[in-house]
């Protein structure tokens, strides 16, 4: 399959991809292929799937007691990406992780993708425990997305973690990406130094970027400045989530740390329902897409989790 940069700089009109959860554990994969189905008549570049860290949770036992598990509530990201790229003919896009993983879950992992033919990943830190006040690293994980990249040159280099050299490899190289922050990621000090570490992330073999979702264009131009002006030269792509519901007004801003516009805001105000809300997202959303692409962005991706069918409405508007 052609890498992420490959496909956007060859395809002929501006084009979007999109992002999927792996199905709950339990649950059918079927779901999954009815949502991906609706967006296939856009013709999507590729299908980036989410990677899930393990919780520990609390589960009552017989005895009437609760006994500690760690368990992973949407397992299956390799398996999903192999079953979406084999029934749709479009790569997929794995996400790799620190959070929750080992550095040697993480090679069997690479190892499997390798098997399948995937090459493109997309690599993060991932977010902290929800037990935890910060981020830790699991033992013998990788602690930041930047030694999670310098496993995967290893791997690609051709070696195990131990050093020793592989005879697996099947044409197989690794092309990744990485996560960048318009508005800067919340645990960095000041937005210099979150700049300097993507960089570092780019010099490291990073091929393109896939940004934090923003609700002002004006967010992302600066920061493709910014970028361009230190060196950073790799494809910027756009991330755009629309809005689904009322509660997302106040959520979306405090969780993810973004700004939401005066005029998007104001308009969301007026709403009686989440369906009057879901209308204004998906105008917003589509205006922004517009805007980018007047612009000169050759490929958006939407964070479509819960919104599969606005971003359908999106891109019929727009592509």
């Amino acid at each position: 399959m052609d890498t992420v940069p490959s496909i956007i700089e060859k395809s002929p009109r501006p084009g979007f991809s999109f992002e999927v959860l792996p199905p709950l554990r339990g649950r059918g994969i079927e779901g999954l292929f009815e949502n991906v189905e609706r967006l296939m008549p856009y013709e999507p570049l590729y299908i980036n799937v989410t990677t899930h860290r393990s919780e520990i949770v609390y589960k009552s036992t017989a005895d009437g007691l609760y006994q500690k598990v760690t368990e992973r509530s949407r397992p299956g990201t390799v398996a999903v990406a192999a079953a979406l790229q084999n029934r749709f003919k479009i790569p997929a896009v794995p996400h790799l992780i620190c959070s929750g993983y080992t550095k040697v879950e993480t090679e069997y992992a690479l190892i499997d993708l390798n098997f399948l033919g995937i090459n493109n990943l997309l690599l993060l830190r991932g977010d902290k425990a929800k037990h935890e006040p910060s981020f830790v690293p699991n033992e013998g994980g990788n602690a930041h997305a930047s030694d999670l990249i310098q496993q995967v040159n290893h791997f690609n280099d051709g070696y195990l973690l131990d050093g020793a050299p592989m005879d697996i490899h099947t044409g197989v190289h690794f092309s990744y990406g990485v996560a960048g922050y318009p508005e800067k990621h919340e645990e960095s000090p000041n937005a210099a130094m979150d700049l300097a570490m993507l960089k570092a992330k780019v010099d490291a073999g990073a091929e393109y970027i896939v940004t934090q979702m923003f609700f002002d264009n004006r967010h992302y131009f600066d920061f493709v400045a910014k970028c361009r002006e230190i060196g950073i030269n790799v494809p910027i792509i756009p991330g755009l989530k629309p809005i689904v519901g009322l509660r997302q007004m106040t959520l979306l801003p405090r969780v993810f740390k973004v700004d939401l516009p005066q005029e998007v805001a104001t308009e969301l105000m007026k709403c009686r329902d989440d369906n009057e809300a879901k209308a204004v997202g998906v105008e917003w959303c589509a205006a922004q897409s517009r805007d980018l692409i007047a612009h000169g962005v050759k490929s958006i991706h939407y964070y479509s989790h819960n919104a599969v069918r606005s971003v359908e409405k999106v891109v019929q508007a727009v592509f």
